[in-house]
């Protein structure tokens, strides 16, 4: 398989055109419109859609994980073999908000020079997708079945316990939580992927409730969100600890299973970084 067509198929993904893909390989855009081409006869199907920005189909992303699996073995494979100082490697990571907004981060910050990040923030059920995309080298996720050519790594749990201000507790929940209270009460959410209120709200009341919505699509923000009284919303220890909080329905909580999954190709700097993921975990996590 010609390297230089692999090359061209991660440069259009990363690019988003074949016009940015041949200025960051330097050769025209004729050159990596004809590589494309040429790994598509040769692999008897389309992989790559025509749009803006430029994607894979099904069948590209695994050229793709291919494409960036042969990188990182070069660029190993340099390193080992040249007497120069190596260069930086970058590690693109899947990565929850919540978990970035309180330990993985410090995690990462543990490990040596030499290693870049480009960090991916999405949903836990949907970081996976990254990686079947080839998009990262590795995610944290709530999904546990491996992806293929991944292997995956329980972390552990987080624990999200419905927290409001004591303020906002005394407004609307003085007469106890119950279901027409949680029907009422405004509750802020991450995004229209955030589903962990609404698993709270249907394991309290057994059927879907509809009550007024706040979307605070940034970690630190959403917390600060609800020390502020917009609204109560399920939270991790280390998002209330330090505030104004309580709370509203003590013993009921959500837990999300966290796993790490990665390449099942091995290079330092991945294993580097997952190690010290599983460290941080087993200190953070339950």
């Amino acid at each position: 398989m010609d390297l230089g067509q692999l090359s061209a198929l991660a440069a259009v993904v990363d690019e988003g055109s074949f016009e940015a893909a041949a200025a960051a390989l330097h050769v025209t855009p004729s050159a990596v419109s004809q590589r494309i081409k040429a790994l598509e006869q040769s692999a008897g199907q389309v992989l790559v859609r025509r749009t803006k920005p430029t994607t894979v189909t099904a069948p590209g992303q695994v050229y793709l994980r291919l494409a960036r699996q042969v990188d990182g073995l070069i660029r190993e494979a340099t390193t080992a073999t040249t007497a120069a100082e190596p260069g930086p490697v970058t590690v693109p990571i899947a990565v929850n908000a919540d978990s970035m907004a309180t330990w993985v981060l410090p995690a990462l910050a543990t490990l040596p020079a030499g290693i870049c990040f480009d960090l991916h923030r999405d949903d836990q059920s949907r970081t996976a997708d990254l990686l079947r995309a080839g998009t990262v080298m590795g995610a944290i996720t709530s999904v546990v079945e491996p992806v293929q050519g991944c292997r995956s790594t329980r972390l552990g749990v987080t624990r999200y316990r419905p927290m409001a201000t004591p303020a906002f507790v005394e407004r609307w929940f003085a007469g106890g939580v119950t279901v027409d209270a949680l029907a009422r009460a405004p509750m802020v959410v991450f995004d229209r992927t955030d589903d962990l209120q609404d698993r709270y709200l249907r394991r309290r009341s057994r059927r879907r409730l509809h009550p007024p919505r706040h979307h605070v699509p940034a970690s630190a923000d959403f917390a600060e969100a609800v020390a502020l009284g917009l609204g109560w919303a399920v939270l991790p220890r280390e998002q209330s600890s330090g505030r104004d909080l309580v709370e509203i329905d003590p013993g009921q909580h959500v837990d999300v299973v966290l796993h790490w999954q990665q390449w099942t190709l091995q290079t330092p700097a991945l294993e580097a970084v997952a190690a010290a993921i599983r460290e941080a975990a087993a200190d953070h996590l339950l």
